[in-house]
Formats: structure tokens, C-alpha cells, sequence
């Protein structure tokens, strides 16, 4: 595989043959991000677990403490007084029955975040073939069907992200932008990890973190040695 130059200019500042501490992983990753503009620095996670399985799911939610650096517009779908409770939360766009019918019938997508209440999820399901595919769809396990519309708009805007496996068995989160600096990223990444190890299945057996990757959107992939 060819490479451009500045690629190849910022993967001579690291050593991609070996494994980094955590602390000096993070530093890495901000040194080889050289691009332009602000890179998101993602973070990816192979576990030991078969995804085809049921009881070996991983999926969850967190805060990152320094939030993920990006600017979330989040749909509320609600009713009444939790639509209004949404509208002081700060939630972008609340509406009900008119914005599933604006999904359904224009291809409505401008927002990155659905939060929906209990009572809303019946109407729901005639969007979510159009929600699904993109990873837009309300869920109880991402907390964002909930009746604590007021929490999950502040969480979310705080810098909530969601982590689950892909076919793969291979979590893929953003921890931060470079501009954050090495030990913010730090702080992110330590408690992406540690809910990703709560969140460890019962049915899962031997080495659970297989192996801890971080990368910018245009850097080299740098390995981090992993420590219970």
C-alpha cells in the first residue's frame, strides 16, 4: 500500500513496530497527528469474545471525562412535559409525531444523537429501518430511550459515547481530539477501558483484552500495552 508523504512523515515519529505505555501512547498519537485540522483520536479495542454468540455481547455507554470534543445535535422525540423538560436540557431539535413523519417521508438525518421516551417507542418502529443502518436508532441499552429525558440530553452533550462490538470482535470509540493534548486523551482513555472491562460477559472465557490500538483520523496505528 502506497502512502502520502505526510503519512509517511508522521509515521517516522513513532515506532509502530512496538507496544507503548498508555501515558506515552497518547503523546504519540497527538505528535503524529499532523494534518490540518483537529483529528479525532479513536481508540480500538479487540476482545476475546465471539460475537456471534448472545451472552458474549459487549456493548455500553460512557462520559469521557473531557467529552469527545465534538459538537452532538440531539433529537428528543417526546411529548408533553418531557418535551419541554428536553427543550431546557438544551436538546437541538423536540418534536414527536411531525419529525418521525419528517424522517419517514423526507429522509430527515440532520442531528447525531435520538433520544426518545418510553411512551414514544411504538411510533418509533416505522423509522427504524431508516435509524438502524446508521447507528440512529433509540435503544435502553444506549440509555437513549429513557425517562430521564433531561439526563441523557446532558450526558450526551457532555460527552457521552457508545461502545459495542463489531463482527469482528473489535470496539471502535473516539476518545478526544488532538487538541486535547496527551493527558486529557489519557484521562479518556482510562475510563473508556475501564467500562469496557465492567462490561466484560460472563460467558467469556481466557483473555478477555486481546489487544488496545489508538490512531488520529490520518495517523499511524500506534499498539498500547494493556495493564489490569
Amino acid at each position: 500500500m502506497k502512502h502520502s508523504k505526510r503519512y509517511t512523515s508522521a509515521a517516522q515519529k513513532v515506532d509502530t513496530s512496538k507496544a507503548y505505555e498508555a501515558d506515552e501512547a497518547m503523546k504519540a498519537v497527538v505528535e503524529s497527528s499532523t494534518a490540518k485540522f483537529d483529528e479525532t483520536i479513536e481508540l480500538h479495542v479487540r476482545l476475546g469474545v465471539d460475537p456471534r454468540q448472545a451472552d458474549q455481547q459487549v456493548r455500553g455507554t460512557v462520559v469521557l471525562p473531557n467529552g469527545t470534543g465534538r459538537k452532538v445535535r440531539v433529537l428528543v422525540i417526546a411529548k408533553g412535559d418531557k418535551a419541554d423538560i428536553a427543550q431546557k436540557a438544551g436538546a437541538d431539535i423536540v418534536g414527536a409525531e411531525e419529525i418521525i413523519a419528517k424522517i419517514m417521508n423526507e429522509g430527515f438525518l440532520d442531528f447525531d444523537v435520538c433520544i426518545t421516551s418510553p411512551d414514544m417507542m411504538g411510533q418509533m418502529g416505522k423509522v427504524a429501518r431508516i435509524l438502524g443502518p446508521k447507528g440512529l436508532m433509540p435503544s435502553p441499552k444506549s440509555g437513549t430511550v429513557t425517562n430521564d429525558i433531561a439526563k441523557a440530553v446532558a450526558d450526551t452533550k457532555a460527552g457521552k459515547v457508545e461502545y459495542r462490538i463489531d463482527k469482528t470482535a473489535i470496539i471502535h470509540c473516539p476518545i478526544g481530539k488532538k487538541s486535547f493534548g496527551a493527558d486529557k486523551l489519557f484521562e479518556n482513555y482510562n475510563a473508556l477501558m475501564e467500562a469496557i472491562v465492567k462490561a466484560k460477559p460472563a460467558a467469556s472465557k481466557g483473555i478477555y483484552i486481546r489487544s488496545v490500538t489508538t490512531a488520529s483520523t490520518m495517523g499511524p496505528g500506534i499498539k498500547i500495552i494493556y495493564r489490569i
